[in-house]
């Protein structure tokens, strides 16, 4: 394939390996110094480009579409600034572990540090947050060239997969000489730009398994007694594993929703009740816990983590050993597979231990479930409804804050379902670029089930450029409008805080009209105010991408939530009363 210069040659010569790394999307924003990548993005069929004129909603998308895809995802900004719109979705990407692919351009050293336009210091712009940071070289004709370009991208993919540690970003700063168009100077570019025969990568890459250690394996198979814990950053094979174990063994499964594991047989829902009854804990101590991924969606499970007993082993779980210990409780970090645990074998738990878990939980489900089927629109109904109404094959991507703490607190186990979640920083921002990125995969991989998503106002507007999306997914977004900022209303500072402050530095009401925002947009925008709406609404499969509004006020929200904490907790005491009397 022939080229008229360096740049551009070297933009055909990325893309293509890229390609033969099994990438088929990428994103971009538009700027100059990009411009022969992003010409070698839109001139490859094999690519699936997607256009964003918002870096950091450019940034979130591809971190959806790759959080879905599992594969990364480049995206390519120009200089300046604009690599900088990216650091947010880096540092997602770095804690939930997301193989991203940062291309950012960037002026050759010539004019670096002299006052010349659109140039900042970005060689580590992103810091330990990337797997692995390289600089290619001004791209030039030489004879090794080639094998330098093409190695250089199979690496950036090994290290984005999981090489050398676990999975996550990468960035490649790409100095750019100009031209950056093609323009034939008569001369043509004098190096083949071939790669492997086969269109193999240049230099491949093998994960290996992960085993489990003997005296991990063993401890585990001699308990009695057990519980599994499940997080965040659980591939599908660990998320399956988890759920194989639990079956077999007759443990209780504590699943947080984004872990992809809270299912059948074993997995209990509503557990937080559960978790906080002293008469519970004192009646079923574990003889061992196993932590699969990253927990700390709930206070109630990490204050339940610190107060096991000392005979009771705390074992964590991870392909790469890292120390997700947020307590400082764990009595053993593995480096193994969380799928491994498939094939520990040992003797099932007693059947009244898993059947207690259960029951005590479903308690509490009864009594969740009584008053929220009394009530109206609510959020923690909206966010049960819409789990279980979804048909199998379906995604829901859930935002942070409220959205995932309701999920948690009302979803029933359930097969059939995958949950996307951005909780590796726990942020709101660019929550609806990654909804629709992961939308976007999702339909690409094939699913025959539909796309939706479920978020709070301040979440929508802080990525309402997300809504400018090119090519448009088959999306619904619910967006819960309280005008604010809710889950202040349930933390200490909605108690501590005279009305005045904490509606301007914690509730920040905000009075925007989603219907106008959603027209200015260009996106379809229901008004729903009643649970027969509601269901209407869930009936109907996404067709482009929708918005969702449900109006809810704060101070309901808040009371509503102690009524369903005191609620759950009588029925887990009174469960453990008739128990305690059997």
């Amino acid at each position: 394939m022939p080229s008229p210069n360096a740049g551009i040659a070297f933009a055909q010569v990325l893309v293509d390996e890229l390609t033969r790394h099994g990438i088929h999307d990428a994103v971009l924003s538009p700027g100059s110094r990009s411009t022969p990548l992003a010409l070698a993005l839109a001139e490859d069929a094999r690519i699936r480009l997607h256009v964003r004129i918002d870096e950091r909603s450019a940034s979130f998308t591809a971190l959806g579409l790759a959080r879905v895809t599992g594969r990364p995802v480049p995206v390519l900004c120009t200089s300046g600034t604009a690599a900088a719109e990216f650091h947010a979705a880096v540092l997602e990407a770095d804690q939930g572990r997301v193989p991203l692919l940062v291309l950012t351009a960037d002026r050759p050293p010539e004019l670096r540090g002299i006052g010349a336009n659109q140039t900042l210091d970005q060689i580590k712009l992103y810091g330990t947050a990337v797997r692995w940071f390289h600089e290619l070289g001004v791209p030039e004709a030489r004879a090794d060239v080639v094998r330098y370009w093409r190695s250089t991208i199979s690496q950036a993919v090994a290290f984005a997969t999981g090489m050398t540690g676990p999975a996550g970003p990468v960035h490649l700063n790409v100095p750019l000489r100009e031209p950056l168009v093609p323009a034939d100077d008569g001369v043509d570019f004098p190096v083949a730009l071939d790669g492997r025969d086969g269109g193999h990568p240049w230099t491949d890459h093998v994960l290996g398994e992960r085993l489990m250690p003997p005296v991990v394996h063993d401890a585990i198979a001699a308990a009695a007694s057990g519980v599994v814990v499940a997080g965040a950053g659980l591939r599908d094979a660990d998320a399956n594993a988890v759920v194989q174990f639990t079956a077999a063994r007759g443990w209780p499964l504590l699943a947080e929703p984004h872990s992809n594991a809270r299912r059948p047989p074993a997995a209990v829902g509503g557990c937080d009740a559960v978790l906080r009854s002293d008469a519970f804990r004192a009646a079923h101590t574990p003889d061992v816990v196993v932590v699969a991924g990253r927990v700390g969606l709930t206070r109630p499970m990490t204050e339940w983590l610190v107060s096991l007993p000392s005979s009771t082993q705390l074992i964590l779980v991870d392909r790469y050993g890292s120390w997700w210990d947020a307590t400082r409780t764990a009595t053993t970090v593995v480096a193994a597979d969380p799928a491994a645990l498939a094939r520990v074998e040992g003797a099932r738990a007693p059947e009244a231990w898993s059947a207690d878990w259960r029951n005590a939980a479903a308690a509490a489900q009864r009594a969740v479930n009584e008053i929220l089927d009394a009530s109206a629109l609510t959020e923690p109904r909206l966010a049960r409804d819409l789990a279980a109404a979804l048909p199998d094959d379906a995604l829901l991507a859930v935002a942070s804050s409220m959205p995932i703490r309701d999920l948690d607190l009302t979803m029933r186990p359930r097969s059939g379902l995958r949950i996307v979640a951005n909780r590796g920083v726990s942020g709101i921002d660019g929550f609806v670029s990654t909804a629709v990125g992961a939308a976007l995969a999702h339909t690409a991989m094939a699913h025959t089930g539909p796309s939706w998503a479920l978020a709070g106002d301040l979440s929508a507007l802080h990525d309402v450029n997300g809504l400018l999306a090119d090519p448009v997914p088959d999306l619904t977004i619910v967006v819960v409008n309280n005008d604010g900022g809710g889950i202040f209303s349930l933390l200490p500072q909605g108690d501590t805080t005279d009305v005045t402050s904490f509606e301007r530095i914690f509730g920040t009401p905000h009075g925007v009209s989603l219907a106008d925002v959603c027209r200015g947009y260009g996106v379809d925008h229901v008004a729903v105010a009643d649970v027969a709406s509601y269901d209407e609404i869930l009936a109907t499969a996404p067709k482009g991408l929708r918005l969702v509004e449900v109006r809810t006020d704060r101070r309901d929200n808040a009371e509503l939530h102690r009524r369903l904490t005191a609620a759950a907790a009588s029925a887990v005491s009174d469960w453990s009363a008739r128990s305690a009397d059997a």
